[in-house]
């Protein structure tokens, strides 16, 4: 496995074109694999995030088998004289987690619940729109992908509910787009999502969970830019 991360140029009209599109910027992330067919459904899911630190400050963050030729988004939205990305073997450091470990993490993702509006219906993925509510759709996830959010110390919490953990939820987006059909391109779909990014602390409880959920991504919306789960010490 490989991690990526790539400096986009937000002062070109090529890294706002990708930008507005996780539809757009999929296309572009999967086209740095030369070797990846659409028809192959049997490779591994390569999985990618924007991070946005501040206006110019925006990063691709891609998790992969192999490592990226990202040599196209340089010309387009990068600073092609001197590309601005780095890749690194994941490996080493996947190996390494031990239960017990604790890390600063970042996720972005797409929480949803299912609902039945009607009864009779069929059930609806439907997104959480409330921090309170992503934060709650998260938390009920964590035992199984492998990690515990850490709480507070009791004089550092308040209220409303769910300020006890150290989790915090921002730069919620209501993304909707276009997407080809794939047996007829002509014919277009409609796609709406929902993503939140989690920024936090965690432990690691189950180190082979957390493993997979680094590798494999967490929750919906993975071609559009939501699963992916990085790690960092903490400070």
């Amino acid at each position: 496995m490989h991690l990526t991360r790539f400096r986009l140029n937000t002062a070109r009209s090529g890294a706002r074109r990708l930008l507005s599109s996780p539809q757009t910027m999929h296309a572009a992330v999967m086209s740095s694999f030369p070797d990846a067919l659409p028809s192959d459904t049997s490779t591994s899911r390569v999985l990618w995030r924007v991070d946005r630190n501040a206006r110019a400050e925006v990063f691709l963050c891609i998790v992969s088998p192999t490592a990226p030729d990202l040599t196209h988004m340089a010309e387009q939205a990068g600073w092609p004289t001197a590309p601005t990305w780095q890749t690194h073997d994941y490996a080493p450091f996947l190996a390494r987690l031990t239960k017990g470990d604790t890390w600063a993490f970042r996720l972005t993702a797409n929480p949803v619940h299912s609902i039945r509006r009607k009864d009779g219906e069929p059930t609806k993925p439907t997104a959480h729109i409330t921090p309170r509510h992503q934060m709650g759709w998260l938390l009920q996830r964590q035992e199984a992908a492998g990690f515990r959010i850490l709480e507070k110390p009791p004089e550092q919490r308040r209220l409303p509910e769910g300020d006890e953990y150290e989790l915090t939820v921002h730069d919620r987006r209501d993304r909707s787009f276009s997407k080809a059909d794939q047996e007829n391109t002509r014919k277009k779909h409609h796609v709406s999502l929902v993503t939140a990014t989690f920024d936090g602390r965690l432990e690691v409880t189950d180190p082979e969970a957390l493993r997979r959920t680094l590798t494999t991504g967490l929750g919906r919306a993975k071609a559009y830019g939501c699963g992916l789960m990085t790690l960092a010490p903490v400070g």
